[in-house]
């Protein structure tokens, strides 16, 4: 059983997800997507991790991203069971205008500072897409990760 239910179509990526590699090997393609921010949000860093986690931040602060909006049932099936079970699956306000939902970091092993996007591209990203891409097989046939 996952935690996605029918609600908003509209995904907030503000971490790997954000990287085209990333989406083209878990869901074998690019879906539709356009830049947006979470509001009274930040992607804090997480110790230990290479992904960042979105917490709560209070007003007047965003975190960045892009919103997905033309997944599958079986797309949203895939990008569920490649998130952390420790995330919690939300609805957020958008920049947009509008809401979707987001992968919130309930607590435990934030850094204090902003996960960094950049720094992730140039040092983690050819690695962790061909993870994903390993990963993906095993997720499609809605099967755990397993690592």
């Amino acid at each position: 059983m996952t935690r996605f239910s029918q609600g908003p179509q509209t995904l907030f990526c503000y971490g790997t997800l954000r990287f085209t590699d990333v989406l083209k090997a878990l869901l074998g393609r690019i879906p539709d997507r356009a830049p947006a921010s979470a509001l009274g949000y930040r992607a804090a860093s997480l110790q230990g991790r290479l992904y960042p986690g979105l917490i709560v931040s209070g007003p007047g602060n965003s975190a960045s991203g892009l919103v997905l909006t033309d997944l599958s049932s079986a797309e949203w099936l895939i990008l569920d069971a490649f998130e952390d079970d420790q995330y919690d699956l939300r609805e957020i306000a958008l920049s947009t205008g509008g809401w979707g939902l987001a992968y919130v970091w309930p607590g435990g092993d934030v850094r204090p500072d902003d996960w960094d996007a950049e720094e992730f591209q140039s040092q983690h990203l050819e690695e962790y897409a061909a993870r994903c891409a390993r990963l993906a097989p095993r997720l499609a046939a809605g099967l755990p990760k397993n690592e």
